[in-house]
């Protein structure tokens, strides 16, 4: 894709029309794989993230196994056809190092001392990739966690902000992230304000970098408030489906 001449209007709208602290527009999921101990789907803007838990189950090979706690292992995998150009699918290195930075942005959240000797395994898949891909697939994995009855402090929720034009917005977008100046991807816990990721990815000054935090924060608890909803609507449809 040839870079835009400008990522901002005249107006300062993005884009895709956006202002610059508004969020893409997001749907959620819950329960969507029968064959998981829990799962989730998310669609923000363009992109389209899959994401399944299975555990706490025996760990193999046993040698892996932690006598005090579980441990979390972590799958981010970008489909082929997720990108323009058709992707290998064999791992690449960025999806080695998404795999690490997802894992250790959610372990802060989960009871892991409660399942000593065991496994719990998350497979995030990105069908569809347009940019903050990383953060969609935390918010994705966390709500399938839960989904799972997997133990938690709190859902784990994650949205990037950065710099576009010299001006900084919230969400960033495929063209935006590769064409803007700066990126920083932020991770929290909003009900106990816990930050479990904080990454930056170009040059911000100083307050630059303390609005971008608060901007992306801001976007968590928007976000934060969606997953909840997300997650009531799978019980309140089981609910109903009881009653009848």
């Amino acid at each position: 894709m040839s870079k835009p001449e400008k990522l901002l209007d005249k107006k300062g709208l993005r884009l895709d029309g956006r202002k610059l602290d508004e969020l893409r527009p997001i749907k959620m999921e819950v329960g969507v794989l029968n064959n998981a101990d829990g799962s989730a789907y998310l669609e923000q803007g363009k992109n389209k993230v899959l994401a399944a838990v299975y555990g706490p189950k025996e760990v193999h090979p046993k040698h892996l196994a932690l006598a005090d706690r579980a441990i979390l292992r972590c799958r981010y995998h970008m489909a082929p056809f997720s990108v323009e150009e058709r992707k290998s699918p064999a791992p690449s290195r960025r999806e080695i190092e998404l795999s690490k930075v997802i894992r250790e942005a959610l372990e802060p959240a989960v009871f892991l001392e409660y399942y000593p000797r065991t496994a719990i395994d998350i497979f995030i898949e990105i069908l569809q990739a347009d940019g903050g891909t990383r953060c969609a697939g935390i918010t994705t994995a966390a709500l399938a966690l839960a989904d799972a009855g997997v133990p938690m402090r709190d859902l784990v929720v994650a949205c990037a902000a950065g710099k576009v034009d010299g001006k900084l917005a919230l969400d960033l977008m495929d063209l935006e992230d590769k064409y803007g100046e700066a990126d920083v991807p932020l991770a929290m816990m909003p009900g106990i304000n816990a930050v479990t990721l904080l990454q930056m990815d170009g040059s911000l000054t100083l307050e630059e970098f303390q609005k971008a935090v608060k901007m992306a924060m801001e976007g968590c608890k928007q976000i934060y408030e969606m997953q909840k909803k997300a997650l009531k609507a799978k019980y309140v449809a089981i609910k109903e489906e009881i009653q009848e």
